[in-house]
């Protein structure tokens, strides 16, 4: 018989601290954003000195500038860019057509010069 009590039986473990007593789970969604600060806003990087924002699904720059040029010039050399490419494809179409209708012709005297030697 032990002098200071059971050895062996455990201690009773204190009890769980009570559940929190907060309200913010009864919020709306964007209430509790305000509430916890989960609202980040647009996702933003500076890149070799150039601040750069994240808007509908595109980088774009800050203060209207992309890289030294500004959004309508930008915009300006994408349709030259365009109107060059689909001009590129019409010459190499145009060149296509011209080298069928030479060999054409060439394969039309070789016919007639073949049909003159029988």
């Amino acid at each position: 018989m032990p002098l200071f009590g059971n050895t062996f039986s455990p201690k009773k473990t204190p009890p769980r601290k009570s559940a929190s007593l907060s309200n913010l789970h009864n919020l709306d969604r964007s209430t509790r954003e305000v509430e916890l600060g989960l609202d980040y806003g647009t996702p933003t990087m500076n890149l070799a000195g150039q601040s750069l924002k994240f808007e509908n699904g595109h980088w774009v720059a800050e203060t209207g500038i992309s890289g030294g040029v500004d959004q309508r010039e930008a915009q300006r050399l994408r349709r030259r860019n365009q109107q060059l490419e689909e001009e590129n494809n019409l010459l190499q179409f145009s060149e296509t057509t011209a080298e069928f209708q030479i060999m054409k012709k060439e394969l039309e005297e070789l016919k007639s010069v073949n049909r003159r030697r029988k």
